[in-house]
């Protein structure tokens, strides 16, 4: 435990000092955890990351539209290219088969907008089956070593793909307890790794911290892009050298899929994804989908200032965004859909370079202790800014990277919105989710009578993959099937 006077010199020659304000007031407890808080704080790091913020906001809200680029040819794919997909996923699945592959799920968010206090990965879309979205990817990752087993003769139960799990300090207790009471959904629960998100303190718009209680300083996640600095943080309190880095190289893991929790038709561990991260031999690559439309309010995977990054739909002017090729396609298209690959090698290099990535303020209505009152504030209009990194944020300090597009309605339907609302909520993902089945069905030669709803558990396909006995036949019946002989039981 660090002591008063370090603490408050520390601070002090910060410009920090008035978190100790209520120091006289506070009882032996509440100092004792005060002053592990503050000693456990890099506050010279926070002020560092303020400062970079706030000059990288300004430069960036003055940078001009003609600094943004499209993508340079070659450094962008199609999934519609069919025999270079066929090999990709070959080269992916080789590497699965391997067990050179791992997945890594970004589960930080609560299902606040939905209605929820539980994370988000724990959600009920309104599926016949009452799956949740943590229960159809783990059902994906059992189905892939299933494949990557039977098409490269390994026997089964041999073939591993690793599942690291990012929550944040409000959801990893919940999440880990609802793997638990679903017995890891299948999965070997060695196999599933937890790590947690880092947190950074909530600032006034001046840069200084707000004081959450008298005794403790206000925090919020610092964002999906920490978890870059998360890899590194130990998985428990014991074995300090045991992180996700450690864990990734006593496995083997070469090659690593990192993906956001809330898209139900997420391919984890996609295997063409990972072949094509393979054979364009780079170090970071990214899924996108095409935009929907010039005015989609979504950012897009570009160059900006003669570097790949995500710019947002507010930083391309109108005449930008509505600009086409010579195929008649939107020049600005890439979708960014928070879907990467990576290699181990290049995981392990980004502490060399993160101190230079600026983070991003989200000014917020943050509720503070009054320093001249003592009493909790509530504000109603935004008095403070929360610092995120964002996981797209290394594009810029990646010298090999590479772009996939892939089909909006086979691989992207989020869930953003509350049930009702007509756009990326339960509705939509059921709807997709379902629609997919029906495809997998049609596309293998059987056909899906109208208004009939089949829901096929991903431990059947995982990609419309063996259904060859379901050709010629007709469904005529709505039903859940977590086999091939529960769905004949459909026709």
């Amino acid at each position: 435990m660090p002591s008063f006077e370090s603490i408050k010199a520390r601070y002090e020659a910060a410009g920090q000092d008035h978190v100790l304000k209520f120091w006289p007031e506070l009882t032996d407890s509440e100092k004792a955890s005060l002053l592990e808080q503050l000693g456990s704080l890099d506050i010279e790091r926070v002020n560092r990351i303020y400062k970079k913020a706030v000059s990288a906001e300004s430069t960036n809200s003055s940078a001009t539209s003609d600094l943004i680029e499209p993508l340079p040819k070659g450094a962008s794919e199609s999934i519609t290219h069919v025999e270079l997909a066929n090999e990709w996923r070959r080269i992916g699945l080789e590497a699965v088969s391997r067990g050179e592959v791992g997945a890594l799920l970004m589960a930080g968010g609560q299902g606040t907008r939905l209605g929820s206090n539980a994370p988000k990965g724990c959600y009920d879309i309104g599926l016949p089956s009452h799956k949740s979205l943590f229960q159809y990817q783990a059902e994906r990752i059992s189905r892939l070593q299933t494949i990557a087993e039977q098409e490269f003769g390994k026997k089964a139960g041999t073939v591993i793909v690793p599942w690291y799990v990012m929550t944040s300090g409000p959801t990893r207790r919940e999440t880990e307890k609802f793997f638990k009471e679903h017995e890891y959904f299948g999965l070997d629960r060695r196999n599933v790794i937890f790590f947690e998100q880092g947190t950074l303190p909530c600032l006034t718009i001046e840069g200084k911290l707000l004081l959450d209680t008298p005794s403790s300083v206000a925090v919020a996640p610092d964002g999906n892009g920490g978890l870059y600095a998360a890899t590194r943080s130990p998985l428990g309190a014991g074995d300090k050298s045991h992180t996700v880095l450690n864990d990734l190289a006593r496995r083997k893991i070469l090659y690593v899929h990192a993906y956001c929790v809330d898209n139900c038709l997420v391919r984890v561990a996609d295997p063409v994804f990972i072949g094509f991260g393979i054979w364009k031999q780079a170090d970071c690559a990214a899924k996108v989908v095409p935009k929907a439309s010039p005015t989609e309010s979504v950012g897009v995977v570009a160059c900006k200032g003669g570097r790949f990054s995500v710019v947002e739909y507010s930083e391309i002017l109108k005449e930008q965004a509505e600009r086409r090729d010579a195929d008649g396609e939107l020049v600005f298209r890439a979708g960014n859909i928070v879907n990467h690959f990576y290699t181990t090698a290049y995981l392990n290099q980004v502490e060399k370079f993160e101190e230079q990535m600026a983070f991003h303020i989200a000014r917020k209505k943050i509720p503070h202790v009054d320093l001249a009152t003592g009493q909790t504030v509530k504000p109603t209009k935004p008095n403070g800014m929360k610092l995120e990194m964002f996981v797209f944020d290394v594009f810029p300090y990646t010298e090999r990277f590479a772009v996939l597009e892939v089909e909006r309605k086979q691989e992207f339907s989020p869930l953003k919105n509350a049930p009702g609302t007509g756009s990326d909520d339960p509705e939509t993902s059921r709807r997709d989710l379902l629609a997919q089945h029906k495809y997998f069905l049609e596309k293998a030669g059987a056909k899906v009578k109208d208004s009939v709803e089949i829901e096929m558990s991903p431990i059947v396909s995982y990609a419309g993959e063996g259904l060859e006995s379901t050709k010629g036949k007709i469904f005529s019946k709505s039903g859940i099937a977590s086999s091939l002989e529960e769905l004949d039981a459909l026709v």
